[in-house]
């Protein structure tokens, strides 16, 4: 849309002039908020996701890369580590309540730009740099090519977000892994520790998969709130980790593993129900194609 600058319409009546005026001051405001105060709820939240992915990297180069660079026979840090992860679980939920309240509130004509950028911190940048210091501490590693898998990680995630904001996708659905997904099934394969290239592969993997055209359900109603469960319980056996409480251990990796498989089967559900689609419509035209030849007889 055309925006007038008052100055050029000054020889126009005096009640188009005021009309344009206004429109003119309106469209300014929505194009360019200046303020916070222009910044919706679901905003603030978009940018305690954009906080929780710097803190995150924060603690995991303070509490993993630095002590590891100073004593390389140093082992990580589980309070830092474990830290880092909940932040980004907390950014998890931070961008699932900022899309449910800007669908309940009005959103600001910042909130979809804000929203990319938060991501691409939290669920880009902090799950790379994740890998990225997990080849530099982990022994029998290679920091050249962990190196290499963290920047697919983040090019994954820049290039599903810039599609997510050009391709008008079907209501409902997301084309691609989301990211937070994306990001926690990388950062629990890391927690896992695998030998080194068959974690790697795994990693790619994910990243593939966030740059598919796959289509996984957006979580609203029923699938919303298991995603939020999911999270606190996600929470929860990271403390029992960090803290060194008895199975904390077992339940890391029994949480770890979960994220994976759910990750994994997501896409295959997906296809199978496609597939299914795929087949029962063949079935109804071969059943039209029947009544119609018995039409003819």
């Amino acid at each position: 849309m055309t925006v007038t600058d008052p100055e050029t319409i000054a020889g126009l009546d005096d009640e188009e002039t005021e009309l344009r005026r206004r429109r003119w001051a309106r469209d300014r405001e929505l194009r360019a908020p200046r303020s916070p105060q222009h910044l919706s709820t679901a905003d603030f939240l978009t940018l305690g996701n954009a906080v929780c992915g710097f803190l995150a990297i924060y603690s995991i180069t303070t509490g993993v890369l630095v002590p590891h660079i100073t004593n390389p026979d140093a082992a990580p840090d589980r309070h830092s580590a474990a830290t880092a992860v909940v932040l980004l679980l907390i950014g998890s939920m931070c961008d699932l309540f900022d899309g449910l309240v800007a669908r309940k509130l009005r959103s600001s004509a910042l909130g979809a730009e804000l929203d990319n950028l938060a991501d691409l911190i939290s669920f880009g940048i902090a799950p790379a740099y994740f890998v990225a210091v997990w080849g530099m501490v982990s022994p029998g590693s290679d920091s050249r090519l962990s190196a290499l898998i963290a920047l697919t990680v983040l090019l994954s995630v820049v290039l599903r977000l810039a599609r997510f904001s050009a391709v008008k996708m079907r209501p409902g659905v997301f084309q691609g892994m989301p990211c937070p997904m994306g990001a926690m099934t990388v950062i629990a394969i890391v927690l896992l520790d695998p030998p080194f290239l068959p974690g790697l592969l795994a990693i790619a993997g994910t990243a593939y998969l966030m740059m598919s055209r796959i289509e996984y359900p957006k979580p609203q109603g029923l699938l919303a709130t298991a995603t939020l469960c999911w999270i606190v319980v996600s929470i929860g056996c990271l403390a029992a980790w960090a803290t060194g409480l008895p199975g904390g251990d077992t339940l890391l990796h029994i949480g770890a593993f979960a994220q994976i498989a759910l990750a994994a089967m997501a896409p295959l559900l997906v296809i199978r129900r496609k597939v299914g689609q795929k087949v029962g419509d063949v079935r109804a035209r071969r059943a039209e194609s029947r009544l119609g030849c018995d039409g003819e007889l």
